[in-house]
């Protein structure tokens, strides 16, 4: 009876300190959360001491045209209008059927501030070119896991740091995932790229000072959307956009990170 009395009393001692490690397991899960969640800029490190490397070290990653691209940091810079890429850590969507690959962590990056728009940062799984899109059109690519290095500095992607910039046009520089470790070369052997210049970089990380820009700095928008802006649409025309926009935005909330930053 003594026995049995003394494991009733002990009972709600061990029931309180079970409860009290999983609340602290949840808070410093949700420290975590908030640290991954945290929005930054990515600008690329280079090694070399080539003029290549030169013109590309300390370039940001911007997007524009579906496709990720290193410009200079300062938008007024840039002789192509592309957006600052702003991005942070989340858990990837995956689908029912995409479940199984368990990829982690993804890295969804602002592409538009007005509407405010995310997109995911992928490796295309045939070229290696980053790009970003929806669920839709980068589930069956690279998409993670992304993650940090020990002193939360450089960006890794399924545990490499290894990148690679690529001149496709004169002073336009896309950005490649070195998967193969061969600094891209085989890949770009394959596409006939090898007589472009290609300069290894590391992304790093550059916590944002601001929110995401308001719609007056976006830079998203072609030229023609500005025009149209500018010039003003009729009602008609009005409505339309902005069931257009509507729709589309819905698809697309279906399909993007379940967080609250840009709505």
């Amino acid at each position: 009876m003594v026995i049995g009395l003394l494991v009733l009393t002990a009972i709600p001692t061990t029931t309180g300190v079970a409860f009290g490690v999983s609340e602290q397991r949840k808070a410093n899960q949700r420290r975590e959360d908030a640290r991954r969640m945290a929005k930054f800029n990515i600008d690329v490190e280079c090694d070399g001491d080539t003029d290549d490397d030169r013109d590309v070290n300390g370039r940001r990653l911007v997007v524009r045209n579906d496709k990720v691209y290193l410009d200079h940091p300062n938008p007024i810079d840039r002789s192509i209008p592309a957006f600052t890429a702003l991005a942070f850590y989340i858990e990837y969507p995956e689908l029912e059927e995409t479940k199984h690959l368990d990829r982690g962590l993804g890295l969804p990056t602002y592409v538009s501030a007005n509407p405010p728009l995310l997109n995911w940062i992928y490796a295309d799984v045939n070229t290696h070119e980053m790009k970003y899109g929806n669920r839709s059109q980068s589930v069956a690519h690279i998409v993670g896991p992304w993650d940090w290095t020990e002193d939360e500095r450089v960006i890794t992607l399924e545990e490499s740091s290894g990148f690679v910039a690529v001149e496709e046009e004169e002073g336009e520089w896309a950005l490649y995932f070195d998967g193969d470790g061969d600094e891209c070369e085989a890949i770009l052997e394959e596409q006939g790229k090898l007589d472009k210049a290609f300069v290894p970089v590391k992304l790093v990380r550059r916590p944002a000072e601001e929110e995401p820009p308001g719609p007056q700095q976006n830079q998203g928008q072609s030229s023609s959307q500005g025009q149209s802006s500018s010039q003003g649409q009729s009602s008609s025309q009005g409505q339309s956009s902005s069931q257009g926009q509507s729709s589309s935005q819905g698809q697309s909330s279906n399909e993007e990170p379940k967080t609250t930053e840009g709505k």
